[in-house]
């Protein structure tokens, strides 16, 4: 008897450990097809809703904005301020004190951006399906990616990709300290034109500006 209980627990184990790899293969193959795509596009340009919310003290805020991304290149623009980025100056303009701040742009490898979120999963992460589901007549893949590294605030990214268009809809950031941050890609333009000179400040597109150089 005792030796039959260990033999199916023994299978179940060895089905458990199957299904984790099958679903984590399944994630890989879906993520290199997300990264695929956007490498392949010469500029992308993502219409978004961006959600923080902690259901502990009741806080909800939620706002919207634009990412514009070329290559190393980004300008991310919100109600409240502009964050533009040539890939060695990041310029901070904050709008309601009409202030620019410059600095020399550092990669922070821990920081989770937009331009990021289709990468991370190539290091520092484990991957794994988590399911599908239908949204209004689209069919979308759930992927979670876990921090190998135990100590980050955040536990858990939730990435929900489109079957079809292999394109990310939302990824959602899930903090110890019960924050979440949410994108929701309300639209996605693939490979539109824009000019280098639109990811460097110019004072002159905005009179009275006050700059403070950090360099």
């Amino acid at each position: 008897m005792k030796k039959r209980l260990f033999l199916c627990l023994v299978l179940l184990i060895a089905r458990i450990g199957y299904a984790q790899t099958s679903y984590e293969q399944k994630a890989a193959e879906i993520l290199q097809k997300v990264e695929k795509k956007y490498k392949s596009v010469e500029a992308l340009r993502a219409y978004f809703t961006y959600e923080m919310r902690n259901s502990i003290h009741n806080v909800y805020e939620k706002t919207e904005g634009t990412f514009v991304m070329k290559g190393n290149k980004y300008r991310l623009i919100l109600p409240e301020q502009e964050v533009i980025n040539n890939g060695s100056t990041l310029w901070t303009y904050l709008k309601q004190t009409n202030e620019v701040n410059i600095s020399n742009y550092e990669p922070d490898e821990a920081e989770i951006t937009p331009d990021k979120i289709f990468t991370l999963y190539k290091r520092d992460y484990k991957y794994i399906w988590v399911e599908r589901v239908a949204e209004r007549g689209k069919i979308y893949d759930v992927i979670d990616l876990q921090p190998i590294d135990r100590n980050k605030n955040h536990f858990k990214i939730r990435l929900h990709i489109n079957e079809a268009s292999n394109s990310i809809k939302s990824f959602e950031i899930f903090e110890k300290n019960q924050n979440r941050y949410k994108y929701t890609f309300t639209r996605l333009e693939f490979n539109v034109k824009v000019d280098d000179k639109y990811f460097t400040f110019n004072p002159a597109d905005y009179p009275g500006v006050e700059v403070v150089d950090l360099r």
